[in-house]
């Protein structure tokens, strides 16, 4: 059984390599973050589950670093203020959890990155129509077929799978191949 987990792993992996198309939107998205931050700009990140921990993982890679010793990067993960998450959801419900932060704490420029291995979490979705409002790019880390989401983002990041497992490891090679071309590229 073991062996099996790490052989799917391997031929998502490959046929992500063989296609190229995501690793061009890596690229796209560690050039759109370094611009962001280059015009004073910050990024909001969101997901839910195993995905609002990859939100928070993000954040710390920009914040603290990922491998090279250089400045800090403004990286905020909307799922870690307990008191904003419970307060507004239980009054307001939890599909605007993310639009609301993003309204309090985004602006013109920003850039929000929703992560969704079903590309149709309704706070994500919420998230990113608040982002065209604002003037918000919005990159998203996606899964399955995109969901609602693949068409609603800026740049969407779809993982051919329809394993929420293997979606979510992808997610996080994703996550680090950003942060790699980003401190590649920045001096």
């Amino acid at each position: 059984m073991i062996e099996s987990y790490f052989q799917e792993s391997i031929d998502l992996n490959k046929r992500i390599l063989d296609d190229g198309s995501i690793i061009d939107k890596i690229r796209v998205a560690a050039s759109w973050i370094k611009k962001c931050f280059e015009q004073g700009n910050k990024l909001l990140i969101a997901g839910n589950g195993g995905s609002a921990a990859d939100a928070q993982h993000l954040s710390a890679e920009f914040v603290g670093r990922y491998k090279n010793e250089r400045r800090a990067y403004p990286a905020i993960a909307l799922t870690t203020d307990t008191s904003i998450l419970t307060a507004w959801s239980n009054d307001y419900g939890f599909d605007s959890v993310f639009s609301r932060q993003i309204e309090a704490l985004g602006k013109t420029g920003d850039i929000f990155i929703g992560i969704s291995t079903s590309g149709n979490s309704k706070n994500i979705i919420q998230g990113v129509k608040k982002c065209k409002e604002l003037g918000i790019s919005a990159i998203c880390l996606l899964g399955k077929n995109g969901g609602e989401l693949k068409d609603l983002a800026d740049l969407a990041i779809i993982v051919p799978s329809s394993n929420t497992p293997r979606i979510q490891e992808v997610h996080t090679i994703i996550i680090h191949s950003i942060c790699e071309e980003f401190d590649n590229n920045v001096h």
